[in-house]
């Protein structure tokens, strides 16, 4: 099936995900640099101090938020369509946007002495959390105007004004730290927060020309309303997930030591980062397609069923490679002392692969609006997989059970999407998707099998042939079906 402009084409998908995948990758070369420069001019207590104030205002964002941003991409895509209709989206995200952002600004500068001693254990910092309610607010503006970017499916504007932000904060930021030392930390992050917000801005407006119809509150209230449904059901999941991870850590803790608790979050901090450059571009450039194809089903079978087989041509390799360079990761990464993760991040690596499988087929209840199907599985089956296999198999097997858990919760997660989605919408993947999944699972399985199955020498050799030949397919397949698309 051909569509306008053939966006769901095997070539289109590919070019979003990576330019989508390439704006990450340098979004976290733009953070290095600034780290480095923050470890430069203010020192190791600069840089926990610097921690320090992007936690509480990661926090402060996240929450005030109120997971809208998901619900501003998915009512954006599925509007762009029809000018009417996007322009009433763009108001009401708007308006609650500025409630959001205000609603954050306000308790970050009502919280200040709080934060202010529970982060350095002193008042004396409250002045400077009470400048941070400015990057609060900004901050969340300008995700917000990105999330609305994303859902258009502006590829290349969102792509340039995410780089230019990046840049401009960069450039901008960092005399503030040589010039005011520690003092500078909080503006230099308002700065970034500023170029952001005004980066996304200028992009909005040349995707969606401002209108001169005029704003009533009321006629939006209907919109609204559904979109801050979605927002909290988003919101909910990722708390329930959070505090799943808290629970984890503690039951680690008492069963077992400190020592458990950060050998854990170490492996489990370096698959996330990695794994997070590929899905964070994969959502970018999918579920706005996924979206504006949910209310015909034979498009949207199009839709999952092309994504599936490019994640798992995609995914495979990747997670090939970070179960063979585990040990090198570490080393780069962090220190000798952590090498005893490496079995552990090799399980996660596999679990990385069958998570990219899930990907695809977890956000169909969410783009056909179903939202309590979508909490009932996201929010709470999954995470209480988590929880529960994490336990039962850190009890049984220690750490090492930890990554039995993480693959045997992914493993659990496709079946159930599987079940859930052809009982409630009739779907199951194609031919061609469910034979790029299986050839995937085989080839992660052997290689993670050649890791330990052998002596580390050789191991080494068959897990760089595994990843060759798996790797040679996956272009060959790709270039074929984009000849062929």
């Amino acid at each position: 099936m051909k569509e306008t402009r053939n966006e769901n084409g095997y070539k289109s998908i590919l070019r979003g995900t990576s330019i989508f995948g390439g704006v990450q990758i340098f979004q976290i070369l733009v953070n290095l640099i600034r780290g480095k420069f923050v470890a430069l001019f203010l020192g190791p207590d600069g840089m926990g101090a610097a921690s320090m104030f992007n936690s509480a205002s990661n926090t402060l964002t996240q929450l005030s938020s109120l997971g809208l941003n998901l619900a501003f991409a998915k009512e954006a895509a599925a509007a762009r369509e029809d000018a009417t209709r996007l322009d009433r989206v763009r108001h009401a995200a708007v308006m609650l946007l500025r409630l959001t952002a205000l609603l954050g600004a306000v308790a970050c500068a009502l919280l200040a002495p709080t934060l202010s001693r529970i982060s350095f254990g002193s008042a004396d910092y409250s002045w400077q959390f009470m400048l941070l309610s400015a990057a609060v607010f900004l901050t969340v503006s300008a995700n917000g105007k990105m999330a609305l970017l994303q859902g258009l499916h502006k590829i290349r504007i969102l792509s340039t004004t995410s780089l230019a932000g990046a840049v401009c904060g960069l450039v901008a930021g960092v005399p503030l730290y040589w010039l005011f030392g520690t003092r500078g930390i909080v503006p230099a992050m308002t700065v970034l927060a500023a170029t952001s917000y005004a980066c996304y801005s200028f992009g909005l407006r040349k995707a969606i020309p401002r209108s001169s119809n005029r704003i009533r509150i009321r006629e939006h209230l209907p919109l609204m309303r559904g979109m801050l449904a979605s927002g909290i059901i988003l919101l909910a999941a990722t708390l329930i997930n959070t505090l799943c991870t808290y629970i984890i850590n503690i039951f680690i803790r008492t069963h077992g030591d400190l020592a458990d608790v950060g050998l854990f979050n170490a492996a489990n901090s370096i698959t996330l980062q990695y794994a997070g450059v590929v899905f964070t571009a994969m959502a970018m450039d999918y579920f706005p397609r996924l979206t504006a194809a949910a209310g015909d089903n034979s498009r949207m079978r199009l839709v999952i069923d092309r994504q599936m087989e490019i994640v798992a041509l995609i995914a495979t390799p990747l997670s090939i490679l970070l179960v063979g360079t585990a040990p090198l990761v570490i080393r780069l990464l962090l220190t000798s002392e952590f090498l005893p993760t490496t079995p552990l991040m090799r399980w996660l690596g596999i679990s990385i692969l069958l998570k990219a499988i899930a990907y695809p087929l977890g956000y169909i209840t969410f783009a056909k609006d179903n939202r309590r199907l979508f909490f009932w599985l996201e929010a709470v089956a999954c995470n209480a997989l988590y929880l529960g296999l994490s336990i039962v198999f850190y009890s049984r097997f220690g750490l090492m059970g930890l990554g039995y858990a993480a693959v045997a919760e992914q493993a659990t997660c496709v079946l159930l999407y599987l079940a859930v989605n052809y009982v409630t919408y009739g779907f199951l993947p194609n031919r061609k998707a469910v034979t790029e999944t299986a050839t995937g699972v085989l080839f992660g399985t052997a290689a993670f099998c050649s890791t330990i199955m052998t002596g580390s020498t050789l191991s080494y050799y068959l897990t760089a042939c595994v990843f060759l030949i798996c790797a040679a397919r996956s272009a060959i397949v790709l270039r074929t079906r984009i000849r062929g698309n």
